[in-house]
C-alpha cells in the first residue's frame, strides 16, 4: 500500500500510475492537477525543444526509491 502523498507545489493528492515496462518503474505517484504551478510553467522550462512542441513535466515521486521526486515528461494540455 502506497503512502498518501501530496504535491508540494499545489497540495493536490498524488495519484498512482503504473509506468510503462520499458521505464523500469513500477507504480509511481503523479500530480495530475492541470492547474498545478509546476505543470503550468513546465512547458517553458524544457530546454532545446521545438517551439511548437507540447511537452511539459508533472511532479512525480517514486515509492520504490524512497519517494524521491522527479519530473515526469508529459503532454502539456494548457
Amino acid at each position: 500500500m502506497l503512502e498518501e502523498r501530496f504535491c508540494p507545489h499545489c497540495k493536490a493528492q498524488l495519484q498512482p500510475w503504473v509506468g510503462p515496462p520499458e521505464t523500469g518503474w513500477g507504480e509511481i505517484l503523479v500530480c495530475n492537477n492541470n492547474e498545478c504551478t509546476f505543470y503550468r510553467c513546465s512547458k517553458n522550462d524544457i530546454q532545446h525543444k521545438d517551439e511548437d512542441n507540447s511537452l511539459g513535466c508533472r511532479y512525480a515521486e517514486d515509492p520504490d526509491n524512497e519517494y524521491k521526486s522527479f519530473n515526469l515528461l508529459a503532454w502539456h494540455k494548457i
